[in-house]
């Protein structure tokens, strides 16, 4: 695992927006366990962000993305999480890994669900879901 400063986990993750619609998992493990997020990962030593990104939704949610660029970061409890746009490129659908579900949810619903810490307003802040 690769560390960011002060010894946190880099970490990554990939907002995909298709047809006005959010991929989202339902993770299944700790941190966040039973809550949706986009997916993503820890960042594996010798990866790049952008193969990190790839690697980590092939595994959640058996799609092949490009990981396009980056969207911004944040700050999490032990965690430096950088999030990239990502397009996807082939695949199919399926939850996988640490991923209990996975969806597509419509950007307008995004605030409805029960979702990570501070998920929301972080999408809101970048534009990528409705105020």
């Amino acid at each position: 695992m690769s560390e960011g400063p002060y010894g946190r986990a880099r970490c990554v993750g990939g907002v995909v927006v298709r047809g006005g619609e959010l991929l989202m998992v339902l993770r299944g493990r700790p941190p966040g366990a039973g809550l949706w997020s986009v997916p993503g990962g820890r960042v594996e030593p010798g990866e790049t962000d952008a193969e990190a990104v790839v690697r980590e939704l092939r595994e959640e949610t058996g799609l092949a993305v490009a990981a396009g660029p980056l969207l911004g970061s944040v700050e999490l409890p032990g965690f430096d999480v950088h999030d990239y746009l990502c397009t996807v490129t082939g695949g199919v659908l399926a939850a996988g890994d640490d991923a209990a579900d996975v969806r597509w949810v419509p950007l307008a619903e995004v605030a409805d669900l029960a979702v990570t810490s501070g998920l929301v307003e972080t999408l809101r802040s970048w534009q990528v879901i409705p105020e």
